[in-house]
């Protein structure tokens, strides 16, 4: 969808300062007219009556992706843009990148503020992990493919600054981190079987329990996302009962699993039972299909939206919203429709009595899906804006042009789910 009825003429780029010229004032008050126009500062339904209507967009910066300037920014623009959530590492400097990311977008227009969620794994898992080499050992005649296949780029051989360091002017001036810049490689794994010569190594790690439990005491912190394989219970147990009554601070708990296949449904019952004794708020349960490939193509999200056909269809499922990730991208909101499934009722009000719905179904207002999680995808669209933006910019809005631009790449992505009426 593209933008027509809003035009930009700030030259680029800009310099690094505040105070806009007043080609760059146009390009902000745009930026204002885009949000207002499509009713998003106006909008005050909570993020859970999203999930009712299947309208919820999440946007996944990375369970470990720590590049606190793109964080930041990404969260500004989809802030903006209306997403519910905001999912991101369970770090402490990365919470706060998204929390200054949303309130600058607040400074800017009133909008709702997105749920901010943190994600935490209780075993092993892809997205819990960071490619490592020693680029001494690379033979300089190398055509360095892991460089060209990177989504993050996430590997280079010069030093650079810490983006901790630029976001909070500290005096980090980098360091050495094996050809793979650890904060923005993510753990996609792409770059390990292109090596021809087979140095890429892979670092995994578990969040630790008792420093997410306090992590969660934020009052910026509103959401919790579990990872699982849905094979080692004892594993999710155990995370579950060290989280302690941290839990309670939260308005949602999401759980992430692939598809098991047959086990699906009892692995999923089972952790419902370890967690419906102190959950005393909503949950879902993220499907999480094709991990971190969303931006890869079309195809991608065919295993995402398979998964979510299923778990549809089962009426012994437990309670829970059902949310899609793991390859979603502009095509899988057509794919929804395509299978009847994108924000339409489901269940009858003859399968409720007295009010009450049967375990394992779902109310009579809410839709079979209750939204989209978008991360690779929507970190590449905005993303390329971003890195296009001057050497040593922190702050999207400093250049409001590229923010306008940013800004119609999100609406773009979000308005498929939210239903915007975006002009052509």
């Amino acid at each position: 969808m593209a933008w027509s009825c809003f035009s930009c003429t700030a030259s680029i780029p800009l310099q690094p300062q505040v105070n806009f010229r007043p080609s760059s004032q146009k390009c902000l008050q745009d930026v204002r007219n885009m949000v207002k126009s499509l009713g998003i500062h106006s909008i005050r339904s909570s993020p859970v009556d999203s999930l009712r209507n299947g309208s919820w967009v999440k946007l996944i910066c990375g369970a470990s992706f720590e590049d606190v300037v793109d964080i930041r920014n990404l969260s500004l623009v989809y802030t903006l843009a209306g997403v519910d959530c905001i999912d991101c590492a369970a770090d402490e400097s990365v919470v706060n990148a998204v929390n200054q990311g949303i309130e600058a977008a607040r400074e800017i227009v009133e909008v709702g503020r997105p749920w901010v969620m943190i994600s935490v794994n209780d075993d092993e898992d892809l997205h819990f992990r960071k490619a490592e080499f020693d680029p001494a050992d690379c033979p300089q005649d190398c055509s360095r493919p892991c460089e060209i296949v990177c989504p993050a780029n996430a590997i280079s051989l010069e030093k650079e600054k810490s983006s901790a360091g630029r976001l909070w002017n500290t005096s980090d001036e980098g360091k050495d981190q094996g050809g793979v810049l650890t904060e923005r490689c993510y753990g996609c794994g792409r770059c390990i079987p292109v090596c021809p010569y087979d140095k890429i190594r892979v670092h995994t790690y578990v969040r630790d329990a008792a420093a997410t439990s306090e992590l969660l005491r934020r009052e910026d912190i509103d959401a919790l996302e579990i990872h699982t394989s849905g094979r080692q219970i004892l594993h999710f147990r155990s995370l579950w009962e060290g989280l302690g009554d941290s839990i309670h601070h939260l308005r949602l708990v999401a759980v992430s699993f692939p598809d098991v296949g047959d086990s699906t449904i009892s692995t999923m019952k089972t952790m419902y039972s370890i967690m419906e004794p102190r959950l005393r708020c909503s949950n879902l349960w993220q499907l999480d299909g094709r991990p971190m490939s969303g931006d890869i193509g079309r195809g991608a999200t065919k295993e995402s939206i398979a998964f979510a056909v299923r778990l549809a269809a089962a009426s012994d499922r437990p309670r829970g919203f059902l949310q899609l990730a793991g390859g979603t991208n502009a095509h899988t909101v057509a794919g929804l429709i395509k299978h009847g499934l994108f924000q339409t009722k489901s269940v009858s009000e003859e399968n409720f009595k007295d009010g009450q719905s049967t375990v394992g179904s779902i109310r009579p207002l809410d839709a079979p899906i209750g939204g989209i999680a978008y991360g690779g995808y929507a970190r590449k669209v905005v993303g390329r804006i971003l890195s296009a933006m001057q050497p040593g910019l922190t702050s999207i809005e400093e250049s409001p042009d590229y923010l306008l631009k940013a800004l119609a790449e999100a609406l773009a992505l979000v308005g498929t789910v939210k239903c915007y009426d975006i002009p052509s």
